[in-house]
């Protein structure tokens, strides 16, 4: 996440002092009273809090670092369970897989609650998008609609032609391109970021959640879908202090009520263009090719949900994969960096393509079984890089931790590649060797089962996409592979720099040079 910088905190705090003093002065004193009492049982905590705002002053400078090596270092120090304070908000940041264990097992339900981010009120419906919403009955209905209904292997069957054919498109654009704009190298530039992400968003998850758009109807989408991603990972000071929230400093609020009311427009066309296609064409029939907004139009005819009204329920729900699948292009991109960046693994990669696939044909989804060594190459990224490195949760009630006091309505966060980076853990934690993966730690998969590995989360709230989002990752990055020689401008290593964000992104765009390695006809040109 990123915060504001360090002059603009110091002006807020002026502003807060200026504030009813008498009452700041009691809500402290009743506060630290209450600490007292709870001292000697609490996980430790940094020493240097400010009065009202708490630690919020240490993540705060015009280099910062990303929020979980900040809390990385706190653990060093602190050691694996810790408690921070930003404004009114206790945080409790976990650190190793034993404490990640004891909040996935024995304290799962009472952590299976989400914080209110600002962000997700205004943006996500009201907390509609039931992957950001509370712990309960709403979110219980709805994990289950997606779970065996959206996200179904038996759905995943039926909507595979849709990822086979949008690649194989994606894949015809790039071999053009490469005819259109070779160099006398035989290669073209590509920027690879910006293609994972018109790939997958904007091609094959955008059919899959919303079919194929009427001419124009999606036009601004990709624009405005972004704003949600940026915004939804900026933290405002109101995010911590939300007595200041009127203030708006930053323009927070007011971008993400505009972004809100952009994304409606877009969400609120294409369900009505559903709608008017469930009476004009009769697309409940049982044959004919049903999209994500299709699926829900028909479950809900038959579901009671009282939380939200119907359009409201659908629309979140889309926009809820539509913005996960971020997480998606994320991890493709950083897979890439690594493979650049270790050209012996890369070139061992596109062997074993060749062995199981060849070279007279493009990969299919039915190969993807046998490409062990992509799939070992795949956890390896997710290791290094897990798309989203802090998973938050809400303590629905007190309970302990390690041996401490957690209070009820403690926000705690999971530092993933913390964990995923322990030395003791896992040997030469900072080097990139699928290789691990087929050996010493060959059981460990990423569902959430095994706590030294968790890019997507466990316990109730584990990602309920974890088979749709790897069948992706695999089938694009095994077609790429198997499709292009790949290198870098002037062989330069791949800075992997990462953005600060809810999400952690590669911080650089990525440049590459292209040549294909297979048969025209392989291109379908």
């Amino acid at each position: 996440m990123e915060f504001l910088p360090l002059q603009s905190l110091l002006s807020i705090i002026t502003v807060i002092l200026s504030l009813s003093l008498f009452i700041c002065n009691s809500q402290l004193w009743r506060s630290r009273s209450s600490f007292a009492n709870e001292k000697r049982t609490l996980p430790p905590q940094p020493g240097n809090a400010w009065p009202l705002i708490g630690h919020l002053h240490l993540f705060h400078g015009s280099k910062q670092d990303p929020i979980h090596v900040i809390f990385g270092n706190m653990a060093d120090d602190l050691g694996p369970i810790f408690l921070i304070k930003l404004g009114v908000h206790r945080i409790l940041v976990i650190s190793n897989w034993e404490m990640a264990k004891q909040c996935f097992t024995t304290n799962d339900k009472v952590f299976s609650n989400r914080p209110n981010f600002l962000g997700l009120e205004i943006m996500g419906y009201n907390y509609a998008m039931f992957g950001f919403g509370p712990y309960g009955p709403y979110w219980r209905q709805m994990r289950k609609i997606t779970t065996f209904e959206l996200l179904s292997n038996l759905r995943l069957v039926k909507l595979k032609h849709v990822l086979e054919s949008e690649l194989k498109s994606s894949m015809e654009d790039m071999y053009r391109l490469w005819l259109e704009k070779k160099s006398s190298s035989n290669q073209v530039s590509m920027e690879m970021t910006k293609w994972f992400a018109d790939t997958i968003n904007l091609n094959v998850i955008f059919r899959m959640v919303v079919g194929k758009p009427h001419a124009g109807s999606a036009d601004g989408w990709p624009k405005a879908l972004q704003a949600f991603l940026d915004l939804a990972g900026t933290f405002s000071v109101s995010e911590a202090l939300p007595m200041l929230r009127w203030l708006d400093m930053g323009g927070f609020v007011k971008a993400m009520e505009r972004t809100a009311k952009e994304i409606d427009n877009f969400l609120s066309e294409w369900l009505e263009q559903h709608k008017q296609n469930r009476i004009n064409f009769n697309s409940d029939d049982e044959h004919s090719e049903k999209d994500f907004m299709d699926v829900m139009l028909s479950v809900l005819d038959k579901e009671q949900i009282s939380s939200y009204d119907v359009d409201t329920i659908i629309k979140a729900t889309s926009l809820t994969v539509m913005a996960g699948t971020n997480s998606t292009t994320i991890t493709l991109s950083w897979a890439l960096s690594l493979l650049l960046n270790n050209r012996n693994t890369l070139k061992k990669e596109q062997q074993e393509l060749d062995l199981h696939v060849a070279r007279g044909r493009s990969v299919q989804e039915s190969d993807l079984k046998k490409l062990v060594y992509l799939q070992a190459i795949i956890k390896e990224t997710m290791r290094l890089h897990p798309a989203a490195p802090l998973a938050p949760h809400e303590s629905m009630e007190d309970c302990k931790m390690g041996g401490y006091h957690v209070p009820a309505g403690t926000r705690v966060l999971i530092n993933i590649p913390k964990i995923q980076r322990d030395p003791s853990v896992w040997p030469d934690p900072l080097e990139f060797r699928p290789e691990r993966f087929l050996t010493t730690h060959k059981d460990v998969d990423v569902g959430g089962q095994h706590f030294e590995l968790l890019p997507f989360g466990s316990g109730r709230r584990v990602c309920p996409g974890v088979s749709f989002s790897l069948q992706i990752i695999q089938l694009v990055l095994a077609t790429l592979l198997h499709g292009f020689e790949i290198e870098t401008p002037f062989d330069e290593p791949v800075d992997m720099t990462e953005k600060p964000g809810l999400v952690i992104p590669r911080a650089a765009p990525l440049e590459v040079l292209l040549k294909p390695r297979l048969h025209p006809c392989c291109y379908s040109i």
